[in-house]
């Protein structure tokens, strides 16, 4: 979020840009921080598989440690510029990249299946909370100086790979390292590509994301379209509304937590897509501040349901020697969504407008759940999260 707001911030102030301009560059970040991610996708896939995982997730959050630090010490001495931006934007999509199948795939081999969705909701829960104090707290730290938000960041990410190491050694898959990581890399796209009810859960979230990513344009929205009293709501407004899509979806993951969802689980997803793109349209419509909070909370709400029933699905539907692969796949469709949707927002911002850009995405998010309704029916077909495959 602040990393948006500094660059946008930027490129108006030293570099002289319009909106528009200013604006396609939060599109361009974006895809720095995407660029990464789908050239190493495969990498990460297979080195969850072959490796601890442990390891690898801990080792990942250490270098995002670096990131923020680095950050942290740029924003004190004054030294930030878009190309310095851009590139600890790139590293930060490294780390990530390595993080996410490695993180999502260990929950599967200490928790029991029959306990896994009301894991992920916790989990979610709990990513929910830091989503929903994170933007809050980041908008208060960088009114009292801009760099307090990365050296808060540097000290949770600390504290989260000592967490991730303290967690009991877990052996790779056997026969995982017996086979040429090529080979593995061609093994887990042919896996998601032959298996149509893993395809259309992962290829549903990264068309709907990818459309309806309103809050890429987060920035624009808090600078210079909505007011409070005559005056721009600012970083502290960014903050508010930046969090606001986490409150919506941690009340639905405390809801989740207490009574997961058990039955017609595929209808559900879709119906929670199209929520999700009905409640974006209303943010693009909204000039009232307190409003568009109230648009945002129903996209974290509807996101949250989806992204529940999705992962739960993913999980327990592949097999424990693929699912580092399988997990990096999935992870990359939804950075997909996340940075290529801050990219398609940029642009359709620039020839759109703001607004005309974040209409386009919610009406976009709906019709990808009626194609996905048609052209997938295992995905309405899916009654429960009953596992196919064993976790261990």
């Amino acid at each position: 979020m602040i990393l948006g707001y500094q660059l946008y911030d930027l490129a108006r102030s030293e570099y002289g840009m319009t909106i528009a301009e200013a604006a396609f560059q939060l599109g361009l970040l974006g895809l720095a921080q995407f660029l990464p991610l789908f050239l190493l996708t495969p990498v990460a896939g297979v080195v969850a598989d072959r490796f601890d995982r442990r390891m690898v997730a801990g080792l990942a959050i250490c270098l995002d440690m670096t990131v923020a630090l680095s950050l942290a010490v740029v924003t004190q001495l004054g030294m930030l510029t878009l190309p310095l931006l851009f590139g600890l934007a790139a590293l930060h999509g490294t780390a990530r990249v390595f993080i996410g199948p490695a993180l999502s795939s260990i929950a599967p081999n200490i928790v029991p299946a029959e306990l896994m969705p009301k894991a992920i909701a916790i989990n979610s829960m709990a990513w929910q909370i830091g989503s929903v104090g994170g933007p809050a707290i980041a908008g208060l730290l960088f009114a009292g100086h801009p760099s307090l938000p990365y050296w808060t960041s540097t000290a949770l990410l600390t504290l989260s790979a000592i967490c991730v190491f303290g967690i009991r050694r877990l052996p790779p898959p056997a026969g995982n390292r017996d086979v040429h990581p090529v080979r593995q890399i061609r093994e887990g796209l042919s896996f998601v590509w032959n298996d149509r009810f893993l395809l259309g859960c992962i290829t549903l979230d990264l068309f709907a994301v990818l459309l309806g990513g309103a809050t890429a344009l987060l920035p624009v929205f808090a600078r210079d379209i909505l007011m409070v009293d005559g005056q721009p709501v600012g970083p502290n407004g960014l903050g508010i509304m930046r969090a606001m899509p986490g409150v919506g979806a941690a009340l639905v993951a405390f809801v989740l937590s207490v009574r997961p969802i058990a039955n017609n689980v595929g209808n559900k997803m879709l119906l929670a897509v199209a929520v999700f793109g009905v409640f974006t349209i209303g943010f693009g419509l909204s000039t009232n501040f307190y409003l568009s909070l109230l648009m945002l909370a129903g996209i974290g709400a509807g996101d949250m349901v989806s992204v529940f029933i999705r992962s739960t699905l993913v999980q327990l539907h592949t097999p424990n020697d693929v699912r580092g692969r399988v997990s990096s796949i999935s992870g990359l469709a939804i950075s997909a969504s996340n940075e290529l949707g801050e990219m398609q927002s940029g642009v359709a911002a620039a020839f759109l407008g703001v607004v005309g850009a974040v209409l386009m995405g919610g009406i976009g998010a709906i019709a990808v759940t009626g194609l996905w309704f048609l052209y997938f029916p295992e995905l309405k077909n899916a009654r429960t999260f009953a596992a196919r495959y064993r976790s261990s």
